[in-house]
């Protein structure tokens, strides 16, 4: 890719499409309503605006990459292939047993998720190895020939194939493809290839998962591919993991259960880069779009990632950037529940009809129609124009809908409604902060999203958060953060071993196969050398223990003196996580990862000066409503505030694609980025 080449990231939300577009240091952002039912559609819509807007030709483009939902939709609606199972004789209910955990315990009336896949679809394989991957029973190959002709005749689309120890020894699996392979026309996924790791549930249901996605990613992409080659733009399509680091197209359509988080993930990449351009990198992100609103904790520059990641109704074993959502978002609509109690969320109106302020249909009150009532979204200038507003029908909506229920007007009702989302959101910010041992005080807030700056500052201000950061492109940072995004492979093999039996040599073999599975990849896809890291990490556990701790692997070649440094450091971090630690017990290794990152160049983000002053950037003084309470409050154009600018609350803030709320008594700065840097006056 030249240096003139125009770097693209495009971002599907549940409303909007979002596309950023770079050259020569020159960021341009576009914004177009998201297609549900056909979302290559609006992505191809995303592109010819962004194009026409920023005056590049399709065949400029030297870098796509793309955030997608299109995974996570198929699991919260169920919308997958029909898939079938193979597994070793006498294990094929483990999906239907799972963890034998209740999704409520006091609820004797709950019902655990349906299984991935049912089991007059799930089929047994006489074999076995031991947990050491020694042969026990050799593979009846007869069997699965037979089993292949059965599934022939089922006219499944996609096999998972996860057998008992194949993380310790594979060869059974990939025999078993071998022969599904020569009589199937099916897409095939091996536990050994997506999750060679313990713990036979979440290996068996994350394969699962992944075989019952192929389909679906395959078709998504397959037809994306096809516009954007239809369109010129001769750059290979980059997908965006849940661990937050681009692969391929080719590699999505393989391993589409690591692309579950896909979306959400590239706005924590674009928050914790703007954060550390900012010189802060302890941060809580907060992405809060049209449908959900999406938080996550970023410690020392670092995303928390987990392999312990709930998606819907299933546990997923991949790395994922540790990311909680909940059904909040500027289109969730607001009622009032049997018993009179205002609710909001988590039933949004989308893009299609929207909120009633879009003027597309829409009759129910939502979140953003609130804020349109108290004063904080300017019906004239509301999405550049672009949207037919009329604030009378809003009204009308909220006194109908809710006024009438609750016994109070329109303005009442929408604050109300406000207060409703703030502690939904709140909530969620706890979770990933108190709840996990974390002090938000010491956090700054990333808010972006097309909603999140209109929420951020009066949640900072109930949580003592002491600073928010409203980064310029906030209203499409999951785009940018998907041109920020390095290509990155995560690798893992389980090796369940007391420690003191663990030789540099075990560690040294497995790692070696790794490391050299990620370095093919890296030079297939055209990283330079000097732009390859691996990053190496075991996870330990005491033994008898459930769960494990990663532990980083010095660089170089390890020895027993490395060995020894690497339990002392499990021990420290076992005393920091949980208050305890005992030296004299033993330890176990359970897995151990690699980390193939290819660095990209991230671009300089600084804002063009702008002259003039504070004042000049003042659109008008009009009544916003703040806790009940109407104040005066200056409106600023923010695409006229000077880098040095500083000026107090209460504020509104208008800029292309969002819209920033500033309560009474906080402060407000802008750096060189043009980033709004809000002091909330909280405890640091």
């Amino acid at each position: 890719m030249s240096d003139d080449d125009v770097r693209v990231g495009v971002d599907i939300g549940g409303t909007f499409t979002d596309i950023v577009s770079l050259r020569d240091g020159e960021v341009h952002v576009t914004k177009t309503p998201s297609t549900p039912s056909d979302p290559e559609k609006g992505v191809v819509n995303g592109l010819e605006k962004s194009a026409k807007n920023a005056g590049f030709a399709f065949d400029d483009v030297g870098f796509l990459s793309h955030g997608t939902t299109v995974a996570t939709n198929a699991v919260l609606e169920g919308t997958w292939a029909d898939t079938a199972l193979v597994t070793t004789e006498g294990f094929r209910d483990v999906l239907e047993i799972g963890r034998q955990d209740r999704p409520d315990i006091y609820d004797f009336d709950a019902e655990k998720p349906a299984p991935i896949v049912p089991r007059d679809r799930r089929f047994e394989v006489p074999e076995r190895l031991d947990e050491r991957g020694r042969v026990l029973q050799d593979l009846d190959e007869d069997a699965v020939r037979d089993l292949a002709r059965t599934l022939d005749d089922r006219g499944v689309d996609s096999v998972a194939i996860s057998l008992l120890f194949a993380f310790e020894d594979d060869s059974h699996e990939r025999r078993v493809a071998e022969l599904l392979d020569a009589e199937l026309d099916a897409s095939l996924s091996l536990s050994s290839d997506v999750l060679p790791e313990i713990r036979e549930y979440e290996r068996t249901l994350t394969t699962s998962l992944n075989a019952a996605l192929k389909p679906v990613m395959d078709d998504y992409i397959g037809n994306l591919e096809g516009h954007v080659r239809d369109h010129d733009i001769g750059a290979e399509l980059k997908i965006l993991q849940s661990n937050g680091g681009l692969i391929t197209a080719d590699a999505a359509r393989t391993r589409p259960v690591n692309t579950l988080l896909s979306g959400p993930a590239g706005g924590v990449q674009g928050a914790t880069y703007v954060a550390e351009r900012a010189g802060v990198e302890d941060v809580i992100t907060m992405d809060m779009g049209g449908t959900s609103c999406d938080v996550s904790l970023v410690e020392g520059g670092d995303p928390l990632v987990s392999t312990d990641v709930q998606v819907g109704d299933y546990t997923v074993g991949v790395p994922m950037i540790d990311i909680h959502t909940v059904g909040s978002g500027g289109g969730s609509i607001a009622w009032v529940d049997n018993g009179g109690a205002l609710r909001v969320g988590p039933r949004s109106a989308g893009a299609d009809p929207g909120p009633i302020s879009y003027g597309r249909g829409g009759t129910k009150p939502t979140t953003t129609d609130a804020h349109l009532l108290l004063g904080r979204l300017d019906p004239d200038r509301f999405l550049s124009g672009e949207l037919d507003v009329e604030v009378a029908d809003v009204e009308r909506a909220f006194e109908a809908e809710l006024g009438d229920e609750l016994d109070m007007g329109a303005a009442e009702a929408a604050q109300g409604v406000l207060d409703v989302a703030n502690a939904n959101m709140a909530r969620a910010l706890r979770v990933v902060s108190v709840e996990r041992g974390y002090d938000p005080r010491e956090f700054a807030l990333v808010a972006f999203g097309g909603a999140g700056p209109l929420h951020a500052c009066g949640l900072a201000e109930e949580l003592d958060i002491p600073k928010v950061i409203v980064p310029r492109t906030a209203g499409v940072l999951s785009a940018l953060g998907l041109l920020i995004s390095d290509v990155l492979y995560d690798y893992s093999v389980s090796r369940v071993r007391e420690w003191s039996e663990v030789t540099p040599a075990t560690i040294a073999d497995a790692l070696d196969d790794l490391h050299a599975e990620g370095a093919d990849r890296l030079a297939n896809e055209g990283v330079p050398e000097s732009d390859r890291v691996y990053e190496r990490t075991a996870d330990l556990r005491y033994v008898g223990q459930s769960f494990e701790i990663s532990v980083p692997l010095p660089d170089g070649d390890l020895d027993a003196d490395a060995l020894a440094a690497v339990e002392r450091e499990f021990h420290e971090r076992h005393e920091r996580r949980y208050g305890h630690a005992d030296p004299a017990e033993p330890v176990e290794l359970v897995t151990l990862r690699l980390r193939a990152r290819g660095l990209v160049e991230t671009p300089d983000l600084s804002a063009p000066r702008t002259d003039g002053s504070v004042e000049d950037a003042i659109r008008e003084v009009r009544d916003v409503t703040y806790d009940g309470t109407v104040h005066d409050t200056t409106i600023y154009d923010r695409t006229r505030l000077p880098t040095d600018a500083t000026f107090d609350g209460p504020a509104v803030v208008e800029g292309p694609e969002s819209t920033v709320v500033v309560h009474p008594g906080q402060t407000v700065s802008v750096d060189a980025d043009a980033n709004l840097i809000v002091e909330t006056g909280g405890d640091a």
